[in-house]
């Protein structure tokens, strides 16, 4: 891909984004509801969207092989306990992250 084409790419998907961004503002506009079902997703969609990610995270963990998911198990018991400690989503996918990659790179390598 050339400077040109890489340039057009970050272009059209930058106008997605942005268009995908604004759509909800200019369907659901300051006097028009949300419908319930928009509401609904509104809802549960954060928290269905958090545990796919912690099974696409875990799905390759080998519990039969050393280390034994232990580095994973840790990291999950940290973002847990930061969660419960401070109610901040960031810094606790951030502690957890952080506590993780120490694990994999230092203690079980």
């Amino acid at each position: 891909m050339d400077d040109r084409q890489a340039i057009l790419s970050i272009g059209v998907v930058a106008l997605v984004t942005i268009a995908l961004r604004f759509l909800p503002f200019f369907i659901f506009g300051e006097n028009r509801q949300t419908p319930p079902l928009i509401a609904y997703l509104g809802q549960v969609l954060p928290y269905a969207i958090m545990g796919m990610l912690v099974v696409y995270c875990l799905k390759d963990v080998s519990l039969t092989a050393a280390p034994f998911g232990l580095p994973e198990l840790m990291g999950c018991a940290v973002v847990a306990a930061l969660h419960v400690w401070k109610r901040n989503t960031l810094l606790s996918i951030g502690g957890g992250t952080v506590c993780y990659m120490l694990l994999i790179q230092f203690v079980f390598a």
